[in-house]
């Protein structure tokens, strides 16, 4: 009785989509069947202004269940589905939401690369598990002069430009692009 009236509690607790997902991968596990990949989680911290505000979405439901669709997009499909969903239902949105949609269209992006964190640290940005290399790191060190990457951490941390919001976005996209190449498709 997996979704019934006792399982109700545990459904409320995690919420329903977690609690499919985990009941998917214990079954797997007991069929001795090896669990789904898992796509590819990227964190990205920048400035950017990038929300729902309360006046567009009204109610915190839905706020959280739009955030819950941008975050779960895995494909340009997916966030063209949103983007006219959100567009459809609350009318014309303001910079905040473009952004949001931005915020995640750099996330296919990034995880096309391979790339899990993209974060601001003091006055640099810093891209995660990036293998580079040596012709790539000269690339890096002509294109963006002071950037350093680390072998050992993966790291790629390049001095921030005085951007924000999605040309901060476009800046990052643009060092990815020119560094690694043309990403894979998803």
């Amino acid at each position: 009785n997996l979704l019934g009236g006792e399982q109700s509690g545990h459904i409320a607790g995690v919420g329903f989509d977690l609690y499919v997902r985990l009941v998917g991968e214990a079954v797997a596990e007991f069929k001795g069947e090896a669990p789904p990949d898992q796509v590819l989680d990227v964190k990205v911290d920048l400035p950017v202004d990038a929300n729902l505000p309360h006046d567009y979405v009204p109610g915190e439901r839905l706020r959280l269940e739009l955030y819950r669709k941008l975050a779960a997009v895995a494909s340009t499909a997916d966030l063209a589905a949103v983007r006219e969903e959100i567009a459809d239902r609350y009318g014309p949105t303001p910079e905040p939401v473009r952004n949001l949609v931005a915020v995640a269209a750099f996330r296919l992006h990034a995880r096309r690369h391979g790339i899990s964190e993209v974060t601001l640290q003091g006055s640099a940005v810093r891209f995660a598990a990036v293998d580079l290399p040596e012709s790539k790191v000269m690339r890096l060190q002509r294109l963006y002069p002071r950037s350093v990457y680390k072998t050992t951490m993966r790291t790629i941390s390049a001095p921030r430009p005085a951007l924000r919001d999605t040309a901060l976005l476009d800046w990052a996209q643009g060092l990815l692009d020119g560094v690694l190449g043309e990403p894979a498709t998803l």
